[in-house]
C-alpha cells in the first residue's frame, strides 16, 4: 500500500463517512421512532397490536415498490440532488405523524387509517436513500475497504437507537405544550433535522472522486484508476445490463437472504420497547434497557466488518451472525427472568447487526455502474418486505396469544432460513477479486 493510497483513503473517508453516519443515523430514528412512540401512542390512537404492527411495516411496502426506480434516478441525477429530495421529504412526513388525530379529524378517515397513510407516504419518500448510499460508497471505495466502510456507515443503525432511545424517552414525558402529547413531539423534533440536513447534503456532498476538488490531483488520479480498473475486472467476468441484474439469480437469492436478516431486525426492533415495558419499567427506563442490545450491535458491526476485510473473507462473515442472531432471539423465548432474557438479545443484538455491512459486500462484488444501482436496490426492496412482515406478524401473534414467543420464534426462523439461503448460494469464484486478494501482502 503505497502512501497516496494511504492519504487518499483517509481524506475520502473523513470527508465522507462521518457525515453519511449523521444523514442515515436520522434516517433509521425517523424510520424507528415510531416504536418508541407506540409506548403512549397506541392508547391515544386505539391502535391494537395488529394495527401497529401493519401501521409500523406498511412503510416498508412502498418502500419495495418505489426503491428500484428512485436509486436509478440518483445514478442518473447524482446523489447530491437525490439524497437531499429523499430527506426533505421524508422529514416533513415523519414530523406530520404528529398530527394523526387532526389528518382524521380534517379527512373523516379514522386515526388507524391515517396512520397507515402516512407510513406508505414515508415509505414512498425514504425509498431509495439506503440503497443510493451503498451504491455512493461503491464510487469512492474500492473494493479492498468496502465492508469496515460500509459498518462505519450502518453503525448509525444501532447507535441510532442507543442515543435516540433515551432522548425519545425524554420526549415522551413532554406533555401538553401547546395542546400536544410527548408522542407528537417526539414527531416533530426528532423530523427537524432530516429537514436541515437536506440543504446540507446538498451543497456538502461530491457526486464523484473526478469533481472532488478536496483532493490533490495525485489522489484524484490514484482514485479514479483503482475504480476504473475494479470496474473492468467486474466487466470483464461478466457486464451486466440493469435489466439482467433486476433478474440474476444471485441477486435474487441474495434479497432472499437480507430478507431473513431484515425481518430479525425490524421484527424485534419495532416491539422490543414493548417486551421490555412488561418487565415493569416506567417509559424512560423502558427506552435505556431497549438500546442495550443495539449497543452490543454497535460494537459488533464496526468490529466484525473490520475482521472481515482483514482476512478477506464474506460468506462465513455473513453467516454466522445471522445464526448467532437467531439463536439469541430463539433462547429469549424460553427466559422469563429479564436480566437472562436482555443478555440474550444483546446476544441477538451482535448477530443482527454484525452480518449487515459484510453482506453489502457480496452484490457490489459482481455488479458495477447502473445494474449495481437496480441489483442494490432489488436486494434491499425485497429485503425490506420483511420490514413489513415482520412486525405484522409479531403484533399478529401477540394479539392471537397474548405472547410474543411465538412472533420471536418466526424470526428466529427466518434468520436461520436465511444463513441457509446464503450457505446455498456458496462463493462466486468468478468475481473479480480487490487488490488485497491479488497481491501478496508485503
Amino acid at each position: 500500500m503505497d502512501a497516496v493510497e494511504i492519504r487518499t483513503i483517509a481524506k475520502v473517508t473523513r470527508r465522507i463517512v462521518p457525515f453519511l453516519i449523521v444523514c442515515y443515523f436520522v434516517a433509521y430514528l425517523d424510520r424507528v421512532n415510531v416504536g418508541f412512540a407506540a409506548l403512549a401512542m397506541n392508547q391515544d390512537l386505539g391502535l391494537s397490536q395488529t394495527a401497529f404492527g401493519l401501521g409500523a411495516g406498511i412503510f416498508f411496502i412502498a418502500y419495495f415498490i418505489f426503491e428500484v426506480p428512485s436509486n436509478l434516478l440518483l445514478e442518473r441525477f447524482g446523489a447530491r440532488k437525490w439524497i437531499a429530495r429523499i430527506m426533505l421529504s421524508w422529514g416533513i412526513l415523519s414530523g406530520t405523524t404528529a398530527f394523526i388525530p387532526a389528518i382524521a379529524h380534517a379527512t373523516g378517515l379514522s386515526n388507524e387509517n391515517s396512520f397507515y397513510l402516512l407510513r406508505v407516504l414515508l415509505g414512498a419518500a425514504e425509498a431509495g436513500f439506503f440503497p443510493g448510499i451503498i451504491f455512493y460508497l461503491t464510487l469512492w471505495f474500492p473494493a479492498q475497504y468496502r465492508s469496515r466502510i460500509v459498518g462505519y456507515f450502518m453503525a448509525a443503525i444501532p447507535l441510532s437507537t442507543v442515543i435516540g432511545a433515551p432522548i425519545s424517552g425524554v420526549l415522551l414525558y413532554l406533555h401538553g405544550g401547546l395542546g400536544l402529547a410527548g408522542w407528537q413531539w417526539l414527531f416533530i423534533i426528532e423530523a427537524v433535522p432530516a429537514i436541515i440536513l437536506a440543504g446540507v447534503v446538498f451543497f456538502y456532498l461530491t457526486d464523484w472522486p473526478a469533481d472532488a476538488a478536496w483532493l490533490a490531483p495525485d489522489e484524484r488520479t490514484w482514485l479514479a484508476g483503482r475504480l476504473e480498473l475494479e470496474q473492468r475486472q467486474r466487466q470483464a467476468v461478466r457486464d451486466y445490463s440493469v435489466r439482467q441484474s433486476l433478474v440474476n439469480p444471485r441477486v435474487l437469492g441474495l434479497s432472499l437472504v437480507y430478507f431473513g436478516a431484515v425481518a430479525t431486525n425490524y421484527g424485534l426492533g419495532f416491539f422490543l420497547p414493548q417486551i421490555v415495558k412488561a418487565f415493569g419499567l416506567n417509559m424512560l427506563l423502558t427506552t435505556l434497557v431497549s438500546a442495550t442490545p443495539y449497543a452490543v450491535g454497535l460494537i459488533g458491526m464496526v468490529w466484525w466488518g473490520r475482521r472481515s476485510d482483514r482476512v478477506v473473507e464474506r460468506r462465513f462473515h455473513t453467516a454466522f451472525p445471522l445464526f448467532i442472531a437467531a439463536a439469541g432471539i430463539a433462547v429469549s423465548t424460553t427466559l422469563d427472568n429479564p436480566t437472562l432474557k436482555m443478555i440474550s438479545l444483546c446476544v441477538a443484538g451482535f448477530g443482527i447487526f454484525a452480518n449487515l455491512p459484510v453482506f453489502w459486500t457480496l452484490p457490489t462484488a459482481f455488479l458495477s455502474g447502473a445494474a449495481a444501482a437496480a441489483g442494490i436496490a432489488v436486494i434491499n426492496s425485497i429485503g425490506n418486505l420483511a420490514g413489513f412482515a415482520g412486525p405484522f406478524a409479531m403484533g399478529w401473534i401477540k394479539d392471537q396469544t397474548g405472547s410474543y414467543a411465538g412472533g420471536l420464534l418466526v424470526l428466529a426462523a427466518l434468520g436461520i432460513i436465511a444463513m441457509g439461503i446464503l450457505l446455498m448460494i456458496g462463493q462466486d469464484e468468478a468475481r473479480p477479486r480487490p487488490a488485497a486478494e491479488q497481491t501478496p501482502s508485503t
